[in-house]
């Protein structure tokens, strides 16, 4: 029956496409992940077993009839969770920007913020992993999705490992691979841990950090509600810009006020030697992390991007800044 409603779901639709009707309109936003306070998918019935019916992060109950055998995914978190639960060989549509694993760059790509609708309803996906972004700003397009057949998944922002946990267990439900969500869940959590452990049993003098998201002239720092706040603070290290909350623009002459002890950048994959530049900036020699030559450029998307590879930011962030800690 969902094959018949796909098939003439699609005929209409690219019909619509085809003369311009389909557009995004916004929303208000009052279901959303945040708003709602769901901090995980609501299951109706066992582990693995269809149909099932979740609720997604618009407050949405969605029933998925049968386990998908193919998924899009218009998110790059949502494409290394999905290839983490080992379902790779199923996507066969990314997001404009998914670069990981290597894979993901072979796959069809389907737009980003701006979905790319006639080539989604051409693949005609089983599901469709989206955010609350596009439910705010194209709820038009997903209805289109849904009348097609497609079962449409709002993966709602993620600005904490518990809001990733949550993202990783609703997706594998979702996808009837809850048992390999788990299991990551659980690796991630073990992982947090053990820093956490080892990091407050030997470290007694914190060190401050300076984050960098952006390049000079406009500098771009994490402030609180940010993965990289928590990670620091899991290691025991001070956020310079504990004062501010999420991603926040500063000027050179309050970054060199804040005297951090050490910087670190994430604009390496598409800046030059992105330390050197720090370490050479006018008037900051007398910074403690410029003069020491404390500054280092970690991988932006195991800092900021709300998959499993968050833990191996954490592990990173706590072998630069403290070395002689988890370096041994």
């Amino acid at each position: 029956m969902k094959q018949i409603i796909k098939k003439w779901g699609l005929l209409c639709i690219v019909l619509l496409v085809t003369i311009g009707i389909i557009a995004g309109c916004g929303t208000d936003g009052e279901n959303t992940k945040k708003e709602a306070g769901n901090s995980t998918a609501e299951i109706t019935q066992n582990e693995e077993q269809f149909p099932i019916t979740i609720k997604d992060d618009a407050n949405r109950e969605v029933t998925i009839d049968e386990k998908p055998e193919t998924i899009v995914s218009i998110q790059a978190s949502n494409t290394e969770i999905a290839f983490a639960l080992g379902l790779g060989d199923k996507i066969i549509g990314v997001s404009d920007y998914d670069n990981y694993p290597a894979e993901a760059l072979e796959i069809q790509k389907v737009g980003a913020q701006d979905i790319n609708a006639e080539l989604v309803l051409t693949l005609l996906p089983d599901i469709a992993l989206v955010t609350d972004y596009h439910y705010n700003t194209h709820p038009n397009i997903l209805k289109q999705f849904e009348d097609a057949g497609i079962d449409v998944i709002v993966v709602g922002s993620a600005t904490s490992f518990d809001d990733v946990y949550s993202n990783i267990e609703m997706i594998g439900i979702a996808t009837g691979t809850e048992t390999k969500a788990n299991e990551i869940i659980t690796d991630m959590k073990q992982r947090l841990e053990d820093v956490k452990e080892k990091a407050a049993e030997s470290i007694t003098d914190k060190k401050k950090v300076w984050v960098e998201v952006s390049p000079a002239p406009d500098i771009f720092t994490t402030g609180t509600n940010t993965f990289m706040h928590e990670m620091l603070q899991a290691i025991q290290a001070v956020n310079a810009a504990e004062e501010h909350e999420g991603w926040v623009q500063l000027t050179e002459e309050e970054i060199v006020q804040l005297t951090p002890d050490v910087i670190i950048t994430t604009y390496g994959y598409y800046v030059d030697n992105p330390r050197e530049q720090v370490l050479s900036r006018e008037g900051w020699s007398e910074v403690p992390a410029v003069k020491n030559e404390q500054v280092f450029d970690v991988d932006n998307d195991t800092v900021t991007r709300p998959g499993p590879r968050l833990i191996e930011g954490v592990e990173t962030l706590a072998k630069l800044i403290y070395p002689e800690v988890f370096n041994k």
